[in-house]
């Protein structure tokens, strides 16, 4: 099989953890069976981040990123953008430093789309600081679908080794979820989970679960009628394309170990009904997916963590966990030829 091209590692929010944790991922190299990545970043933010780790981390700074296949080894290939004209101060976000953080994203799509890099790995970013310097999009996920190109339509997975969610509606209130939440939505987001499962996961015939919006799933209405008016029309329309899924589900019965075994991914009407089981199951190992773009993508589940930023206390596990997961993606579709 063709040997996988590194893995495009950004930067994130220079301020942030994310700096720490790739020093930390390419220290766990050889004891997590990390595959081969490139941060790309300013020399200057990955040399700050070694001294404050207080290890012995040999930098190389690489022209191209496949040089990072064989400097992996033994150093840790940094794939050089311009420099910063401020000082990083760790525990501190500054609008200074968005052209870094931008620059950073837009090279690793770069070269994920041209097959120099077999994937996209991003490190955190802090998104009010974005927002100051003139951001436009509404977060990571929105930049990399304009980055795709048009018709991209982002879809969210969070996922660990004990199970799959994607959140139909996500940075909503509550509130605003029923109006959201439409038949055409529904099998949008369903078609794309499953063609990525296949694609991606080499699941040859994904298993899709629903959970319902309403307690017990509406209790034929009697609790609520948009399991029936909404959920059970695109239900009946998937499956009539093939698609197996089953539901809608009541959420409170579809997360123990017993109920996980029937599905690949449950699918849940609202953010924190998706997400809850996922953090719960494993907090510090897991990864947000982003399917439906045209190259694979993975990140941390956690953010730039101001707080700890700097203090060598920052754990690694879900960018360790995002890295692993990228190159199993990356194999899988390699496998597919997709």
């Amino acid at each position: 099989m063709t040997a996988l091209a590194p893995i495009a590692l950004t930067i994130g929010e220079p301020g942030g953890i994310g700096p720490e944790l790739a020093v930390k991922a390419w220290l766990k190299r050889e004891q997590d069976e990390i595959a081969p990545f490139c941060l790309i970043s300013p020399v200057s933010v990955v040399k700050q981040a070694i001294a404050q780790s207080g290890k012995d981390v040999p930098l190389e700074v690489i022209k191209t990123i496949d040089a990072a296949t064989t400097v992996f080894n033994h150093a840790l290939p940094v794939l050089e953008i311009a420099d910063i004209s401020t000082d990083v101060v760790s525990g501190v976000a500054s609008a200074k430093t968005a052209n870094v953080v931008i620059e950073s994203i837009t090279r690793a799509v770069e070269l994920a789309t041209k097959g120099d890099a077999c994937a996209v790995v991003t490190n955190p970013i802090q998104k009010s600081a974005l927002y100051e310097a003139g951001f436009s999009h509404p977060g990571h996920t929105e930049f990399l679908a304009e980055l795709a190109g048009p018709g991209t339509i982002p879809v969210m997975m969070l996922a660990n080794s004990q199970l799959r969610v994607v959140p139909l509606t996500i940075h909503i209130a509550l509130k605003d979820v029923p109006t959201q939440l439409t038949t055409e939505l529904f099998v949008e987001r369903c078609r794309i989970t499953h063609q990525s499962l296949r694609e991606a996961f080499g699941i040859t015939v994904p298993r899709l679960a629903v959970a319902g919006l309403n307690p017990h799933a509406g209790e034929d209405g009697a609790m609520g009628t948009e399991e029936q008016t909404i959920m059970a029309p695109a239900i009946e329309q998937l499956r009539n394309e093939g698609i197996d899924v089953i539901g809608p589900l009541p959420a409170d019965t579809m997360f123990h170990a017993e109920a996980r075994a029937n599905y690949d991914v449950a699918l849940c009407p609202y953010h924190d009904q998706a997400l809850i089981p996922v953090k719960t199951l494993d907090f510090h190992g897991g990864v947000n997916v982003t399917l439906g773009l045209p190259f694979i993508r993975t990140s941390p589940d956690h953010g730039t963590a101001l707080n700890i930023a700097g203090k060598g206390i920052a754990r690694a596990d879900s960018l360790v966990a995002a890295l692993k997961m990228a190159a199993e993606m990356a194999t899988k579709r390699l496998a597919t030829g997709a």
